[in-house]
């Protein structure tokens, strides 16, 4: 409001002291034209006022987000010539209409051309609004890992048009607006820990004895390990090389240093007391049984 304020036009003032001056005459054409004048000064000012008040909201907001949030800044700004433009549009039809020429044909003109360039430009306008959803609604900004379809990447800039991302293997990923919230965006910055599945077999040779430890085992190393909270551990079933267990934990942390790190000690602890208790990991194999009286039986045929 105050930057407002301190743009009132000196003109502004001369135009309201000589309309207010010509209230105490009687000249009909002067107080015609001065009436005509007034108008057009308060439409221009008002106008004004508008116009100060989206520019000093546009630089508090870039001053305030301009580290945080780059991305709403420069959608912002793309924003505010429409709005601008929209104020001043506004101005110059009151000022026509208020002259006393006929609008009608001006807006019909003006409505058919917008028509026009809105069908010719639909796809940057579509990503235009699509910048300013993702700058209102907040699905994602700059700095977050973030999954569109099979691709990864970290937001780097999110322009008018475009939003890009920085991916794992260092190339730029540009993705438009548009096509972006139409997709499904996995932003694994915001996630606050990981359900994971952890699965292995054990050799049939394994004791029973030993299949009913490995579970509470499981839990004891889990229960151990810092930002790991261990949810259940059981004896799956029986697989074509293997006793099968399937472990459900959680790790309370979105940092995937930090995740792979706790699954690591997980890892080297079980592996260590497998060897410890004579337990082995199973791998694919296939045991073939030969009857020894039929492959005799079949060789004495042969000769």
């Amino acid at each position: 409001m105050v930057a407002a304020l301190n743009s009132i036009k000196k003109w502004s003032f001369f135009v309201l002291a000589l309309w207010g001056g010509g209230q105490f005459l009687t000249l009909r054409q002067v107080d015609t034209h001065l009436n005509f004048a007034l108008v057009i000064v308060v439409t221009l000012q008002v106008a004004i006022w508008a116009n100060q008040m989206v520019s000093a909201y546009i630089i508090f907001y870039t001053k305030a987000e301009k580290e945080d949030n780059p991305g709403a800044v420069s959608a912002v700004l793309g924003m505010s010539f429409l709005v601008r433009l929209l104020i001043w549009s506004l101005a110059f039809l009151l000022v026509v209409d208020n002259l006393g020429y006929d609008v009608s044909a001006l807006v019909t003109g003006l409505g058919i051309t917008g028509i026009a360039v809105a069908l010719a430009l639909q796809t940057i306008l579509s990503d235009l609004f699509a910048s300013l959803s993702i700058v209102l609604d907040k699905p994602f900004v700059i700095g977050d890992f973030i999954k569109v379809g099979d691709k990864l990447g970290v937001v780097e800039r999110i322009g008018l048009k475009t939003t890009r991302l920085h991916s794992l293997s260092g190339e730029q990923l540009i993705f438009s607006n548009s096509d972006l919230l139409s997709s499904r965006v996995h932003n694994f910055k915001r996630m606050e820990g990981r359900r994971m599945t952890f699965g292995f077999g054990v050799t049939y040779q394994t004791t029973p004895e030993q299949l009913e430890a490995i579970p509470a085992k499981i839990k004891s190393i889990i229960g151990g390990i810092d930002d790991m909270r261990f949810d259940r551990a059981h004896f799956k079933g029986f697989g074509e090389s293997a006793y099968d267990f399937e472990v459900i934990y959680y790790v309370l942390t979105a940092e995937f240093n930090r995740y792979m790190d706790v699954q690591q000690t997980m890892d080297l602890a079980v592996v260590c007391w497998f060897e410890e208790v004579g337990i082995s990991f199973s791998y694919p194999t296939r045991t073939l049984f030969i009857n020894r009286e039929e492959a005799n039986l079949g060789e004495s045929r042969l000769k």
